[in-house]
């Protein structure tokens, strides 16, 4: 965006847009499409990119589609603005990706702050996760097994990271409706950001998460499933040479109990052979938030779960 500075009040979105402040107030509650931030009297403000993604959805309202399907198409990057926005919207992601990553490489925690409030005030929170400190994490990672930084790098940039995503997880609302659901690092792993926010897209969807981190025994796992009645467990495996004990974690816990919906994500699940993603299929969560929702719905309309 040439502008993205967030500048235009709810009233103004409204006689921009054509669109109710009631009805854009439902939409971001429901479907969490925009996160506009509050000045300092705590009214709504909202961006150019923000006023770029609404007109594009209600274009798609008036031309048939529910807010639902409209919100869907977003998420799955089908979104047909102009070439200048979405080339600018695309290199902004990038933008504040490359910033934070720079900053937590050089022990910068204010400026990161900064950095990330500025991106969450012009995009959504999925957005932010998946595009910005999901990426951010990978390659820090990708630089310690290289040997490129220190450890002391890499755990500063997790701690970090991993506040900020706490703040988030921790003001969400749980839907009683909904199953109980674990979420554990397999064995050996130490890497627990992508389990975390693969956790908050949960919470953010209603789910009780029970979150166990890092550590937990196969035969403490159990109890814990037993103890809370849980019908989801997911399990994050980063590192490739932990994979293994990962995989055996799933086949033991299937034969403890066969009902429980077992999920298996993270990057070391990107370079199984074929023949181990075959026989590990129905485990797969994928890698995007489109993969996440395409999994859950499957297993939420078996019938059995809730």
């Amino acid at each position: 965006m040439a502008n993205d500075i967030a500048k235009y009040n709810i009233k103004a979105i409204s006689n921009m847009l054509g669109i109710q402040p009631g009805t854009l107030r439902a939409w971001e509650r429901r479907y969490n499409i925009i996160e506009p931030i509050r000045n300092d009297s705590g009214h709504r403000l909202y961006s150019d990119e923000h006023v770029a993604i609404l007109r594009w959805l209600i274009d798609k309202v008036n031309k048939g589609f529910t807010i639902g399907q409209a919100v869907g198409l977003l998420e799955k990057g089908s979104v047909n603005l102009d070439a200048q926005v979405e080339t600018q919207y695309t290199n902004r992601l990038q933008k504040f990706a490359n910033e934070l990553k720079g900053s937590l490489l050089s022990f910068q925690g204010s400026k990161a702050n900064h950095i990330l409030d500025e991106a969450f005030s012009i995009f959504t929170v999925e957005k932010v996760l998946i595009e910005i400190i999901g990426p951010v994490l990978i390659e820090i990672g990708d630089l310690w097994e290289q040997n490129e930084i220190v450890v002391a790098h890499e755990h500063y940039a997790s701690q970090f990271l991993r506040t900020r995503v706490g703040m988030i997880f921790n003001n969400l609302q749980i839907d009683p409706l909904l199953p109980k659901v674990i979420a554990v690092c397999g064995p050996s792993e130490r890497h627990e950001l992508g389990l975390l926010i693969f956790t908050l897209y949960l919470r953010r969807k209603g789910f009780e998460v029970i979150y166990l981190g890092t550590g937990i025994p196969t035969e403490d796992l159990k109890l814990v499933v037993n103890e809370v009645a849980a019908k989801f467990l997911f399990l994050s495996c980063t590192i490739s040479q932990n994979l293994t004990e990962t995989l055996a974690v799933i086949r033991d816990l299937e034969q403890f109990l066969p009902t429980l919906n077992i999920g298996i994500g993270g990057k070391a699940t990107t370079h199984l052979p074929k023949r181990k993603k075959e026989e590990f299929s129905q485990y797969l969560v994928g890698d995007t938030t489109n993969d996440w929702d395409v999994w859950l719905k499957e297993r939420l309309t078996k019938g059995n779960v809730i």
